[in-house]
């Protein structure tokens, strides 16, 4: 029975893998074999998996220069191959070059980008790599850029700190399972079994820069009011230090505090008191 599940969980796996959908805009980085992140250029793709045919923008960061180029394409699942046909249009300086290019792009279910190997038969030496993320723009063809180039800074700090693509990050914040911080009676020790969770809430936050995280302090109802909102603060401190040492910027934090306030169960029971010795999160 249980070998019958294993076989059904990894067909459905591959089913899902086999239905993602590349149709519509990708945007992202064209790199050049033997240069860093920081001298790619910027690169748009539009797919129609309806046609054969769709269009590329390529940008050159800072600056106001462009092409505009059209191609062929063909889809296998989770896969696309084209090859560029012609330059219909661009605003170009001498020290500029659009090369006709060619790839196959992959994309990778883990982190959603679609990414491979590109070549050029028209400029030689001229291969590389193209990452893409899943646009929310539509695509231009005219002499203004697409939207200003701040995003492109974000995006390749993004790509050397191994973040994921924006729409994978925004699905694991929405599914992100939150959980209870509990503490030892009278302490405000963050235990070592917590640090996993943690860790994951830390790099779930980093992962979008207008994330912030409420941290929760609370208690049972075991001495004064004024102790236990004293102990409940200490508790959410802990854990804001504890974010704040393994990365996660102060002002991306705030702190609540509110002693015996807030039981989750009953504090006349010792199961119930460890329920209440915790802390508690939100995104906000």
């Amino acid at each position: 029975m249980l070998k019958t599940l294993n076989i059904f969980f990894v067909f459905i796996s591959l089913l899902s893998y086999a239905q993602a959908d590349l149709n519509g805009l990708w945007q992202g980085i064209i790199i050049q074999d033997g240069k860093k992140i920081d001298q790619g250029n910027i690169f748009f793709l539009e797919i129609k998996t309806s046609s054969s045919e769709g269009k590329s923008r390529e940008e050159l960061y800072s600056t106001d220069l462009y092409s505009l180029k059209k191609l062929k394409t063909d889809f296998k699942p989770n896969s696309v191959t084209f090859k560029q046909t012609v330059t219909y249009k661009k605003k170009t300086s001498p020290k500029s070059s659009w090369c006709l290019v060619e790839a196959t792009l992959n994309y990778i279910d883990s982190t959603g980008y679609l990414e491979g190997k590109y070549t050029s038969s028209e400029c030689k030496r001229n291969t590389g790599k193209i990452i893409l993320y899943r646009s929310k723009m539509k695509f231009s063809e005219t002499d203004e850029t697409i939207q200003t180039h701040n995003w492109f800074d974000t995006y390749r700090k993004d790509l050397k700190n191994g973040e994921k693509a924006p729409e994978i990050r925004e699905l694991e914040r929405k599914n992100f399972a939150f959980k209870p911080v509990y503490f030892d009676y009278d302490k405000a020790d963050v235990k070592e079994e917590y640090y996993a969770f943690l860790l994951s809430l830390i790099h779930v936050v980093n992962g979008h820069s207008d994330l912030r995280i409420k941290v929760i302090g609370n208690t049972d109802s075991d001495g004064s009011d004024i102790y236990n909102e004293d102990l409940s603060r200490r508790r959410a401190q802990a854990i804001t230090d504890f974010f704040v040492q393994h990365g996660l910027s102060p002002d991306r934090l705030k702190i609540e505090f509110k002693g015996e306030k807030n039981p989750v169960d009953n504090n006349k029971t010792e199961e119930g008191k460890q329920k209440n010795r915790r802390v508690d999160f939100e995104f906000i």
